[in-house]
């Protein structure tokens, strides 16, 4: 269902901006404005999306850079961690890549080739991996 929810809020996104085109009446937007809070708001989409956003190993994530999405270039972080099922077991190390418009993300998938993310320098990414849900943390 999170899957689902995703997939719906993107959907969504580019309909709503399809929509939202205006013709010469208002200032034209950039599309490839820099994504300066992107860990924060890939971190937001990440918990709400994943079965178990705690106790994710191996996070590392990418600079924005500008990248090929279809015809046009958008900037994109690509990211690699390792998180648990609903049933706690960790499934092995997921690669994603997220889509930035107007510098907001637009779009969250998992990679489907090698290619999406290639040459891009990962670093690590411990605020992915301290994620906690309980009250007490710091």
């Amino acid at each position: 269902m999170r899957r689902l929810t995703l997939a719906s809020v993107a959907m969504t996104t580019i309909v709503l901006g399809a929509c939202s085109s205006t013709s010469g009446t208002g200032p034209a937007v950039n599309p490839n404005v820099f994504p300066t809070q992107y860990r924060n708001e890939i971190i937001t989409t990440l918990i709400s999306a994943l079965d178990d956003p705690t106790g994710i190993r191996q996070a590392s994530i990418t600079d924005p850079v500008l990248r090929p999405a279809g015809q046009d270039q958008r900037y994109a972080v690509c990211m690699r961690f390792d998180a648990r099922d609903a049933q706690r077991r960790y499934t092995g190390l997921t690669e994603r890549i997220a889509y930035f418009y107007a510098g907001h993300l637009n779009q969250l998938v998992k990679t489907t080739s090698p290619d999406q993310c290639a040459g891009m320098a990962y670093k690590p990414w411990p605020e992915l991996e301290k994620y906690c849900l309980a009250k007490s943390c710091s």
